[in-house]
C-alpha cells in the first residue's frame, strides 16, 4: 500500500484553470470509484487518515479522489492542508480539488476584492495563524497558493453524478450555474432533488449526525472539523445514484 506522503508529493492539480468548471472523467484512467472527501477546514490529521483510509480500502481498483471544498479556515493546520493538496502528485489515486466559498472568500480578500472582516469572521484569523502570521497579514499566504484556488473547478461532473461544495439549482442547466449557487447554495431540509438524471453529492451544509443521504442527493458534510468525524463517500462509477458505502474516520 502506498503511504499518504507518496501520494502527496510535487505537482499541479488535476482540472484545468476555469471559475466555473465541468470536468468529464479523467480519460487517462480508468477509473472505476469515486472517492469524495468533504469539508476538512484546516484538519489535516483528517486528510492525512482519509488517505490511508482510501488507499487501503482501494487496493486493485481504479479510483480517484474528489475533494469537495473547504479546505481552511476554522481548524488550526490550514495551510498544512493546503500544502498536501497542492502538491498532490498520483497517477494511481489522481485527485479533482474543488473550490469551496471558504477558498473563495480567502481568495478575494488576499487579492483585495472584498473586506477582510468578511473572512476573518468565518475562520480567516485561524488560516493566517497557520501561516505563521497575525490575523491580518494577508501577505503571509503564498502566491502559488493563491494561483491555485484560482484554478479550481466549482465542479466536477461525472456520467451519474455532480460533485460540488454547496450544490446545483435543479431548474438551471450546469453551464448556466453561477459560482453564488455552486459554492454558497443551501437545500432545503426536505428536499431530496438531484440535477436531472445525475446524483449530487456536496458538503457546505453542516450536519453533526449526518451523512444525509436522499434519493436524489448526498450531504457529506459532518462539521468534521469540531467533531472529528470525517464522512467519506464511496461512489461506483458505472451505477448511478448515491454512495455504496461510507468510510468514518474518527480523529
Amino acid at each position: 500500500m502506498q503511504s499518504a506522503a507518496a501520494v502527496l508529493g510535487s505537482g499541479n492539480p488535476s482540472c484545468a484553470p476555469r471559475s466555473i468548471a465541468v470536468c468529464l472523467a479523467l480519460k487517462e484512467h480508468a477509473v472505476t470509484r469515486t472517492y469524495a472527501i468533504p469539508d476538512l477546514h484546516g484538519r489535516c490529521d483528517l486528510l492525512n487518515a482519509a488517505i490511508e483510509r482510501i488507499l487501503d480500502h482501494s487496493q486493485g481498483v481504479a479510483a480517484k479522489v474528489v475533494t469537495l471544498g473547504d479546505y481552511i479556515d476554522r481548524g488550526s493546520e490550514s495551510r498544512q492542508v493546503m500544502e498536501r493538496l497542492v502538491n498532490w502528485s498520483s497517477k494511481a489515486l489522481p485527485l479533482v480539488a474543488l473550490k469551496g466559498n471558504h477558498e473563495a472568500m480567502m481568495w478575494e480578500c488576499c487579492k483585495n476584492v472584498s473586506e477582510i472582516g468578511w473572512w476573518l469572521k468565518n475562520g480567516g484569523d485561524q488560516t493566517l495563524l497557520s501561516y505563521g502570521e497575525c490575523a491580518t497579514e494577508l501577505t503571509a499566504v503564498p502566491a502559488a497558493h493563491l494561483d491555485w484556488i484560482a484554478q479550481l473547478p466549482s465542479m466536477y461532473v461525472d456520467e451519474h453524478r455532480i460533485f460540488v461544495h454547496a450544490g446545483v439549482d435543479a431548474d438551471l442547466p450546469l453551464d448556466h450555474q453561477s459560482d453564488q449557487i455552486l459554492l454558497w447554495k443551501r437545500y432545503p431540509d426536505a428536499s431530496k432533488k438531484g440535477h436531472g438524471r445525475h446524483h449530487v453529492v456536496h458538503g457546505h451544509d453542516a450536519k453533526p449526525d449526518g451523512p444525509i443521504l436522499t434519493r436524489g442527493r448526498t450531504n457529506l458534510d459532518t462539521l468534521a472539523w469540531k467533531t472529528g468525524r470525517l464522512a467519506i463517500g464511496v461512489f461506483e462509477d458505472g451505477i448511478p445514484g448515491g454512495p455504496s458505502e461510507i468510510l468514518e474516520i474518527n480523529c
